[in-house]
């Protein structure tokens, strides 16, 4: 038997974290109010609190998943609208190292369209919700606590018109961002430091919207250029909504698309494989280049504090923040609302040292290694490489190569990326056999 919703949560945040997040609390709280200093319901625009909106993004396959689950039909709904969908192996012409993966049926989706209306979708669906509603240009000033800040109960704003507001709740979840506050703010309440890791990968990238020939992508709806240790550039050309496509090349620590369009065509034309710059060939540009910074990974470790105000968590970006060119982060702020979720099933203010370890090995720990062992193997890449790490390059190498190959590797090594499988599914002996007969 459902338990009676009560109670209000506050999301800090109406990106996709914050919504994901917003669309779990609805099946607890009576009231839930996602508070964004954007406007967040007018028409289908970039906004402000997300640069980087212009450029690609991706839901991997669990996160297509976990999306669907949510909002039952959501898929079918924007491929009506203008996006596109596929299978993840057999749809999307993966290229490594200069090498075609096998195509193959993974049974895994894929999902490509723009930021902007991805975004959308979602958050209609969650305005949708009878609990939810959304509190839009309107910037979140402090914290309300008790008098020992042992517990949160709500927060301060400040609305478009200068007014400032208290907003009491049962719960407060920070979906911020990379820029969250609450690190400062627990310093300025007593509380430890948040331990703070960070990988300096320099990556840069640069966009670009196209008119494309159907014919021009063979029947598959994204040809993907992975960047690799011998050419450490990379492309993603992908069909989107609005009968578009979009191009973003990506390079790191400074090697990055130029903002001229010659220059830009220069950079794909320099790639590991010609797929990309040869497509562009006959295609006609909407935009010209834009760019965009990414300086380095960074991971706040909350999972390691020892003590931590009640009625407060954290989530997505504000957590974690990865290499966009592995298209991780919509993926594990999807993850994270799952152990949010199951968290708030007994109670409407979860320990939050105990959400923390869950997220940590739930949603984290395994995309986070496999960023910045993916970002180690590359030698400009300063870290240290540990046997250990030395060991798992070699392993993937063999891996990619035998992808290349093998339709059963290929796979395999599909459903690890798109996060739907753990990367042990990669030593299952008849994936280990098929790799060792590819290195012969």
């Amino acid at each position: 038997m459902r338990r009676k919703r009560e109670g209000r949560a506050i999301v800090l945040g109406g990106s996709m974290a914050g919504l994901f997040s917003a669309r779990a609390l609805s099946e607890t709280f009576a009231n839930v109010t996602v508070v964004d200093r954007d406007e967040l319901t007018g028409p289908n625009e970039l906004r402000r609190g997300l640069p980087q909106g212009h450029h690609l993004h991706g839901l991997l396959a669990r996160g297509q998943q976990i999306t669907e689950e949510y909002f039952p039909g959501i898929t079918e709904q924007m491929r009506a609208a203008g996006a596109q969908t596929g299978d993840v192996a057999d749809d999307v012409r993966w290229i490594i190292n200069g090498k075609r993966l096998a195509k193959v049926d993974s049974g895994l989706i894929a999902l490509t369209s723009s930021r902007p209306f991805l975004e959308r979708h979602v958050r209609d669906r969650v305005l949708a919700l009878p609990e939810v509603s959304f509190l839009e240009r309107a910037t979140v000033q402090s914290l309300v606590t008790t008098a020992d800040r042992r517990e949160v109960n709500g927060v301060v704003v400040r609305r478009a018109d200068g007014t400032e507001e208290t907003l009491h709740a049962d719960l407060v979840v920070d979906a911020t961002g990379r820029g969250s506050r609450t690190s400062v703010w627990l310093q300025e309440f007593g509380y430890e430091a948040v331990q703070e890791e960070k990988h300096k990968i320099g990556l840069g990238y640069t966009t670009r919207y196209y008119r494309v020939p159907d014919e021009a992508f063979e029947g598959n709806i994204s040809i993907n250029t992975v960047a690799s240790a011998g050419v450490p550039r990379g492309a993603i050309c992908q069909k989107i909504d609005g009968d578009r496509a979009i191009v973003t090349a990506y390079g790191i620590l400074g090697d990055h698309p130029p903002t001229d369009p010659e220059g830009f065509i220069g950079f794909i034309k320099s790639l590991a494989a010609p797929d990309i710059h040869e497509v562009l060939t006959v295609s006609e540009p909407i935009d010209d280049p834009v760019a965009y910074k990414f300086p380095t990974n960074l991971r706040r470790h909350y999972q390691r504090m020892t003590d931590f105000p009640a009625g407060l968590l954290v989530i997505g970006d504000a957590v974690c923040s990865f290499n966009p060119s592995y298209a991780q982060g919509m993926t594990v702020s999807a993850l994270g609302s799952l152990v949010l979720r199951r968290h708030l099933a007994d109670t409407h203010r979860p320990d939050p040292l105990r959400y923390f370890e869950d997220l940590a090995r739930d949603a984290v720990d395994g995309c986070w290694e496999m960023a910045v062992g993916a970002d180690l193997s590359f030698p400009e890449v300063e870290g240290e490489r540990t046997p250990e790490v030395q060991e798992a390059h070699a392993f993937i190498a063999q891996v990619q190569e035998a992808a290349t190959r093998d339709a059963a590797v290929a796979r395999a090594y599909s459903r690890v990326i798109g996060l739907v499988d753990s990367p042990a599914v990669l030593h299952d002996s008849p994936i280990e056999a098929a790799i060792a007969g590819a290195q012969r």
